[in-house]
């Protein structure tokens, strides 16, 4: 390492110390841990300087100095990111969890979030004009992230992806400009944010399309392990013909006996809850139901069903696959999977790739995959003291099992960050034009972001 690339930590906290006061944390502060602790207690990383930020031009003030002072940079809104990417050993951490400001237009339908600000922070702002954005399915999830990268959700067959919803962001580029993207502004900024995560600068403010749904008809079925194939099977005929109105997930959650069960959790969010009774009836009708829990639900409480999912504290470790469709070869793979699972904290979800978020053009944004598909979510879980190999081992051997069966590449949000390689299939014919975009945006690769991009120096 020359002499010009160590790190001046000693000249960055002074800095940041008079940008920040008792916001910047260091490592000899009693906040610092809490500061630097994720959900999912296997990531191990130790950033040396935590900046909690109030506004735009403190991030860039922050972005500036790590960079004068050649310290990685990390930027931590939801802190979500199961591989812990929101912490960079020896990085000054952008912290946002502090800048959750939303603002509702009922009249231009639209919702504007800072930074930091949660799935649920919008949802529960926009209750009270039954306005309601498209997000994933649970609510601690940072909005930013959730949105850069996809954000697969309940809504997705009636109004796409989260990103598809993103109509301007508010962004401090590598260097500390602040910039504008939205279709009038930085058109090619705008295009490579919806799918190409974080990897070209600090979103500090997004505005999204809202919607009016007041209600949804929406909740759990869940079936014994015996009678999975069929519930699977009657799943895959279902999700074929449904509706935009009706997404609905399925899959593995833990028992209280222990061994998991198999859930499906449709979603209306449609004008005629005839129509989504008629569904949910079917769904009954795929087995002998054990928990029978579908209501009329504000979709804030929709996104209440999976608080539970994630235990702070415990080890996480997730694998994921595309299947375009749901053949009898990767239904026993599933079920398989289930059978062997290594751990009762373990999960298995499918998600509904449908309807308006086909209807996107391939290349209208960056994310790659805009045909019917079901996204397989893998989740390890184990308490901390177990070792990590058996759970390990349990979610690669799912993910290869349905290999045979899936389409490349994956969803980026999920894939872990050496699996470069499945993420640039996932972008499929916009991988080019999204590296082009990271060489112009961040051409000096300061942001290791979700997803993890491969090197850009260079690229076509």
């Amino acid at each position: 390492m020359t002499a010009t690339a160590i790190p001046d930590l000693s000249r960055a906290t002074d800095l940041l110390r008079d940008l920040l006061g008792e916001r910047l944390l260091v490592p000899a502060d009693a906040d610092f841990a809490t500061a630097t602790r994720l959900w999912n207690a296997a990531v191990r990383r130790e950033p040396v300087l935590v900046a909690r930020c109030a506004d735009a031009a403190e991030v860039a003030d922050v972005v500036r100095i790590a960079h004068r002072c050649r310290l990685p940079l990390s930027v931590r809104a939801g802190g979500h990111d199961w591989a812990g990417r929101a912490l960079r050993d020896g990085g000054v951490v952008v912290d946002l969890t502090g800048m959750r400001r939303v603002e509702v237009d009922p009249d231009a339908g639209t919702v504007t979030v800072a930074g930091g600000a949660t799935a649920g922070d919008a949802v529960a702002a926009g209750r009270p004009h039954g306005l309601v954005v498209a997000t994933g399915t649970v609510r601690t999830v940072g909005l930013a992230g959730l949105t850069l990268a996809g954000g697969y959700g309940p809504l997705c067959g009636r109004f796409g992806l989260a990103l598809d919803n993103l109509l301007r962001a508010d962004v401090v580029l590598a260097d500390g400009r602040e910039v504008t993207a939205d279709p009038a502004h930085d058109a090619e900024l705008y295009w490579a944010l919806r799918g190409g995560g974080g990897n070209f600068g600090v979103v500090t403010r997004l505005t999204l399309r809202a919607h009016r749904v007041p209600a949804a008809l929406a909740g759990m079925v869940m079936f014994g392990l015996d009678e999975a194939v069929d519930v699977l099977r009657g799943y895959r005929d279902l999700i074929a013909e449904a509706p935009d109105e009706l997404t609905v997930m399925a899959g593995f959650l833990p028992g209280p006996q222990g061994e998991p069960l198999v859930f499906v959790c449709p979603v209306h969010a449609g004008a005629d809850p005839g129509e989504g009774e008629r569904y949910v009836d079917r769904i009954r009708a795929f087995g002998r139901p054990l928990v029978d829990q579908v209501a009329s639900l504000p979709y804030e409480d929709v996104l209440r069903m999976f608080d539970g999912g994630m235990v702070d504290g415990n080890h996480y470790l997730l694998r994921t696959r595309w299947l375009p469709g749901l053949p009898d070869g990767a239904v026993e793979a599933l079920v398989a999977a289930a059978r062997q699972v290594s751990s009762p904290y373990s999960a298995i979800a499918l998600h509904h790739f449908h309807g308006a978020a086909t209807r996107v053009g391939a290349a209208d944004t960056a994310f790659g995959l805009r045909t019917a598909h079901s996204l397989v979510e893998v989740i390890a879980a184990w308490a901390p003291a177990d070792p990590a190999g058996p759970h390990r081992e349990w979610a690669d051997a799912t993910s290869v099992a349905l290999a045979p069966y899936a389409l490349p590449g994956g969803y980026p949000n999920l894939l872990a960050p050496e699996e470069t390689d499945r993420v640039l299939l996932a972008y499929g014919a916009n991988v080019d034009r999204l590296r082009r975009a990271k060489r112009r945006y961040d051409p000096e690769g300061v942001f290791s972001a979700v997803p993890t991009l491969p090197e850009v120096r260079g690229a076509g």
